[in-house]
């Protein structure tokens, strides 16, 4: 396939730079900036939560790092290739054989078994499914013995793990989900949460994952939190407690139009959170998230 490969091969999606505004010509009043120059890198083998409040780009965010949507301006790499760079047919084989998906709605074929769910990928993409490879898949996953039932005989929580099994056959570079346990019970939800924990470490897949849930973002080695389309602040190794204390401090930055003169910088810099820098200045991590902080008088 042809395109521009990373500088670096640890990093299995890196946006540089990115930008995605909807709406009217530039300068308009109409425009909206749902990413605004957010750069990160993401490693190989890591398990990555990205959370914010309703319209912070979370979603915008995901569909620019998995090639659903094109960048207003910025690089986005995945598996060592540029984006911008490929066409249209190129894109959507990339997308076939490199990244799988797991949304929220599970998205399986009702007419078909659980066995041809999963394998339904590599028969799109012409490959040969391979007996051994399959079975492990389905036995990770806890269906080994449900190959011929169909999505309407199952639970909830096991048509999802057939999304999961169908993200994994293929062996892709990266895995993304949307919500993946939003339509699922607690107990349901932490049991698919910690299939895509073991998948990390026995596959050393790729996950990053849009989520809502404080409960499911602590399953993720590191939680990027995002507000007005930049990246504010990330938690390393998080606990729910940690991601729920830092998305009331998300939520209330909506409601602020600029900091008190008499809080002073240290204030300021409490209220944006660990990571972030006050006046919209740009803060690299070991990591490399370019962790933003919202212009206070630009918020809405």
């Amino acid at each position: 396939m042809s395109g521009t490969t990373s500088p670096d091969p640890q990093e299995v999606v890196t946006l540089d730079a990115v930008h995605k505004v909807y709406g009217g010509a530039k300068g308009q009043r109409n425009q909206v900036a749902a990413l605004d120059g957010v750069s990160v890198g993401l490693d190989r083998g890591t398990f990555t939560a990205v959370m914010g409040p309703s319209g912070s780009g979370k979603s915008t965010f995901l569909h620019c790092a998995a090639g659903l949507d094109r960048p207003t301006s910025g690089s986005v790499r995945l598996d060592g290739v540029e984006l911008s760079t490929l066409k249209e047919r190129a894109l959507t084989k990339l997308r076939r054989e490199r990244i799988g998906f797991i949304f929220q709605a599970f998205n399986l074929l009702p007419a078909l078994s659980v066995l041809d769910n999963v394998t339904l990928p590599l028969r799109l993409a012409g490959r040969k499914a391979e007996r051994g490879a399959v079975d492990e898949v389905l036995e990770r996953v806890g269906l080994a013995g449900m190959r011929g039932r169909r999505p309407g005989e199952l639970s909830g929580g096991q048509q999802q793990r057939v999304a999961i099994a169908r993200a994994l056959v293929t062996k892709p570079a990266v895995i993304f989900g949307d919500e993946p346990t939003g339509a699922l019970d607690t107990h349901t939800a932490r049991e698919v949460l910690i299939l895509l924990r073991e998948s990390v470490r026995w596959a050393r897949q790729t996950i990053v994952m849009v989520t809502h849930d404080p409960v499911a973002a602590a399953h993720a080695d590191r939680v990027l939190f995002l507000a007005d389309g930049r990246i504010v602040s990330s938690l390393e190794q998080p606990t729910p407690d940690q991601v729920a204390e830092r998305m009331t401090h998300l939520g209330a930055w909506g409601s602020e139009r600029a900091v008190p003169a008499a809080a002073g910088p240290g204030a300021e810099r409490s209220a944006l959170g660990a990571g972030a820098a006050p006046g919209g200045r740009a803060v690299r991590s070991s990591s490399r998230t370019s962790v933003q902080a919202p212009a206070w008088e630009g918020l809405r």
